[in-house]
């Protein structure tokens, strides 16, 4: 048995260096096959701990992955969907939700995890737009946030029939500026590599065209706007979907992508309490504000004000743990998972892109200031020696003879992705925070029981129904949809009891964080009965005892 024991002990010490290994060796964003890769590693070498499911393949043969991980009875323990890949383009957002989860079970031998995941589910779908994100490893590089999909965005009954084109042969796509004094667009003054619109209130004039790089194939005057595929899932999901909006797909939730993470969330994880999306909106810097008028109207604009407070407490703890509180705060987009998630799914809803364009400081350390973000990226570039703008090259246009046409600008994913070197830290930070948030998970416990006499034969029960989490057991939105399961508590009686007084089943909407309710019954008779409280987003407590 001694020997056995051994054994098994080395085997998890060979896995546990060899992923460790693995997470070392990792230096590069990982495409589709290695993204896969690592999520099989994490299921053989956690088997007790995480399960992998695909939930649905894409146009192109790509599984949407759902990575499980928790113990016993994950499906009633409250959790928190961690969501990567919600923008195509920010790979970034994928890496930090496949690195949490590698991070967590690593840890998962700590009494901290182990206690964590005995209590908590986490479901990290690391990638829901994989067509659009194999665009990073291809030979031809733009920001692609579309799957592939055929679409007539231009809708003139042709389709994909205007891509775009690589003008100076450097494998990227970046920007063309056409010399024109008709143009609107001028040199920026303080940094000569960019352009900007000209603000003739200020006295400025253009001198330029500014299109993305490639030819107008149809010749309909535009450029590059009914290019390859497709659908970007960002603006499909329900929630205020932009009907007739390029980009956005024919119908809303038109999608496999999109279909699949609706079908998961609503019909498979009725236990989740949050979403945390990495992904352009950003309500944890800096919290969403409360707007009274938003949520007076028929169809809710705007968050309500119990939670608001709790996007404050979260984003504060997320502030306190990342030091990403200076980063600009994002508002969701129409059709997008952020708002999703909390306007019809009825969770807290947060969502980060993870990193921002660190300040640069000058020479005394104080922040400069910029009149553009993409000046402020290519100060952080230079200062930090990365090849991240492709100079202004010359070009012959067939569409403007005579004209002088230039190719440059800043290089696709570099401004909205780190550098890989910084994801490491960057990923434990947030790795740390999806614990905190985890911990203030809504938690109905049924505590201070007792039983007196009250009469001849006659038995009173009294319990509290107390949520030792620090999130109400329920959004305040959550509580007008029929997703949310309400908090039940209920009292099952033998044979030989009978309820008096007291309701044998009551449905909760929410209980505050460190809040009680008390509940009491009459009942006459001996036998056992068995009192139980909670939901699948709060965990459910159970008593059982015995009238003598």
């Amino acid at each position: 048995m001694k020997n056995k024991i051994l054994r098994s002990g080395l085997m998890v010490l060979i896995w546990t260096f060899g992923l460790m290994n693995l997470l070392s060796a990792q230096d590069l964003y990982s495409n589709f096959n290695d993204l896969t890769n690592r999520l099989n590693q994490l299921t053989s070498g956690y088997e007790d701990l995480s399960s992998l499911q695909s939930l649905a393949k894409t146009t192109d043969g790509r599984d949407i992955w759902v990575l499980t991980i928790g113990s016993g009875d994950v499906e009633n323990h409250p959790a928190v969907a961690v969501i990567g890949g919600v923008k195509g383009s920010h790979i970034y957002g994928s890496e930090l939700a496949i690195a949490f989860a590698e991070k967590l079970l690593r840890d998962s031998s700590s009494d901290e995890i182990r206690e964590l995941l005995e209590t908590t589910t986490f479901y990290v779908l690391p990638r829901i737009n994989p067509d659009a994100t194999e665009q990073y490893f291809a030979n031809l590089k733009y920001e692609r946030d579309v799957n592939t999909v055929s679409t007539n965005d231009d809708r003139d009954d042709a389709f994909d029939e205007d891509p775009f084109e690589d003008l100076n042969g450097d494998n990227l796509i970046t920007m063309m500026r056409v010399a024109d004094e008709t143009g609107k667009w001028m040199i920026m003054p303080e940094d000569n590599r960019l352009v900007r619109k000209a603000d003739i209130s200020k006295g400025e004039k253009g001198g330029y065209h500014v299109f993305t790089e490639g030819i107008d194939n149809d010749k309909d005057g535009q450029f590059n706007e009914d290019g390859e595929g497709g659908v970007n899932i960002n603006k499909n999901f329900t929630y205020d979907y932009p009907y007739f909006t390029p980009g956005a797909g024919e119908n809303m939730a038109s999608q496999i992508e999109t279909r699949a993470v609706l079908d998961f969330l609503y019909e498979e994880t009725p236990n989740v309490f949050s979403v945390v999306s990495f992904g352009p909106a950003n309500n944890l810097s800096s919290p969403v504000k409360f707007n009274r008028g938003a949520i007076s109207q028929r169809v809710i604009k705007g968050w309500y004000e119990e939670d608001v407070a709790v996007n404050s407490l979260v984003s504060e703890a997320y502030n306190d743990i990342t030091k990403l509180k200076d980063a600009p705060a994002v508002s969701g987009q129409p059709g997008d998972l952020f708002q999703w998630a909390y306007f019809h799914y009825g969770r807290y809803s947060f969502s980060t892109p993870g990193w921002a364009v660190p300040d640069v400081m000058d020479e005394d350390e104080k922040p400069v200031k910029f009149d553009s973000n993409e000046a402020k990226f290519l100060a952080w570039a230079d200062q930090n020696n990365l090849d991240a703008f492709v100079d202004w090259q010359e070009v012959d246009h067939p569409d403007f003879p005579g004209k002088t046409v230039e190719v440059g600008g800043i290089k696709p994913f570099v401004s909205d992705n780190p550098p890989y070197e910084y994801v490491d830290s960057l990923s434990r930070s947030h790795t740390d925070f999806l614990i905190r948030l985890a911990g203030m998970k809504p938690d109905i416990r049924l505590v201070n029981f007792d039983t007196e006499e009250a009469g001849r034969n006659l038995t009173r029960i009294t319990v509290d129904v107390y949520n030792a989490g620090t999130l109400p057991t329920a959004s305040r939105l959550g509580e007008r949809t029929n997703w949310v399961k309400e908090a039940v508590v209920k009292i099952d009686l033998s044979n030989n009891l009978q309820l008096v007084s007291g309701d044998a089943l009551e449905t909760i909407e929410s209980i505050e964080g460190d809040g009680t309710l008390k509940k009491s019954w009459l009942v006459r008779g001996s036998g056992s009965f068995t009192i139980s409280a909670g939901a699948p987003n709060t965990g459910i407590s159970t008593i059982e005892q015995t009238i003598r």
